[in-house]
């Protein structure tokens, strides 16, 4: 892998392990989060017009992302509000590059070599590990994050192929920003627009911060599908749960074991190895 590409996914994990710290540390999960998709959603409107427009072949997949990506948003604001940062995160990032990596060889065609399966292996043990070296969790945020885990993989696989369908990377990511933020914005202002309007307007400027890093987290990872196998960026992506675990201690004051810290080291090395492959 180039270091190029190599150092761009990693500053994409450092953006999305950001804006999940912003949705945790708010006082309203659900409502965060959705001000993150919404600002996400608009700053792709603002952007769109000056773009050319992805391939017509990557509009379904564009469809069946933003579908799974509104259920992805859901199910973050879930498993915050029933589990640590620490532990959650790491189970909903941990298991999805396994599920990638396997289910590519055969969807995609893409051939990893041993090496770099040995990457995707240690990323994978060593967030794993994190996830369980701590204590238990409340069990409906701990399915919330396993069922993400899901979720994540899913719409990592669609994606990794409609975003070399599209032709337009940025474009192709601005869309799915917009598609799958506005069906959440209206929800939320049928649903609960009394407690939503006074929320937006009081934390609006961390919506804007985290959907700008939403925005471009997801935008890198998806340039970076265009020039190296969709497993090893989606398990790559996944050392954002060492910034997270930085995150969690150091901003929420969350405790971390040394069961945690040996597991977080496992991910390092998967990294390199991932590097070297």
């Amino acid at each position: 892998m180039p270091l190029s590409v190599f150092g761009i996914v990693l500053f994409a994990a450092l953006l999305h392990a950001s804006w999940n710290a912003i949705v945790k540390g708010a006082p309203d999960k659900l409502l965060t989060t959705i001000l993150v998709a919404a600002s996400a959603a608009a700053i792709s409107a603002l952007a769109l017009p000056f773009l050319a427009q992805p391939a017509r072949e990557s509009w379904p997949f564009l469809a069946a992302s933003a579908v799974l990506q509104v259920g992805y948003y859901l199910l973050v604001a879930r498993a915050y509000r029933g589990a640590d940062m620490s532990q959650a995160y790491p189970l909903m990032r941990g298991t999805a590059p396994l599920l990638v990596a396997l289910v590519s060889r055969f969807w995609l065609g893409e051939h990893l070599s041993p090496a770099a399966w040995a990457g995707v292996a240690l990323i994978c043990s060593g967030v794993l590990s994190l996830a369980l070296a701590g204590r238990g969790a409340n069990v409906q945020g701990v399915r919330a994050a396993l069922l993400n885990a899901v979720v994540i993989a899913s719409y990592t696989l669609v994606d990794g192929a409609g975003v070399r369908a599209s032709g337009e990377p940025v474009a192709y990511t601005l869309w799915l920003n917009l598609l799958s933020g506005v069906p959440l914005l209206v929800w939320v202002l049928a649903a609960r627009w009394r407690t939503f309007l006074p929320y937006a307007r009081a934390h609006l400027g961390l919506g804007i911060i985290g959907g700008a890093g939403t925005l471009t987290s997801y935008g890198l990872a998806l340039w970076a599908m265009t020039h190296a196998p969709v497993a090893v960026i989606a398990a790559l992506r996944e050392t954002s749960i060492l910034f997270a675990t930085v995150i969690a201690v150091v901003v929420l004051k969350e405790r971390l074991s040394p069961a945690r810290i040996a597991a977080a080291g496992l991910i390092a090395v998967g990294a390199i190895v991932l590097r070297l492959a």
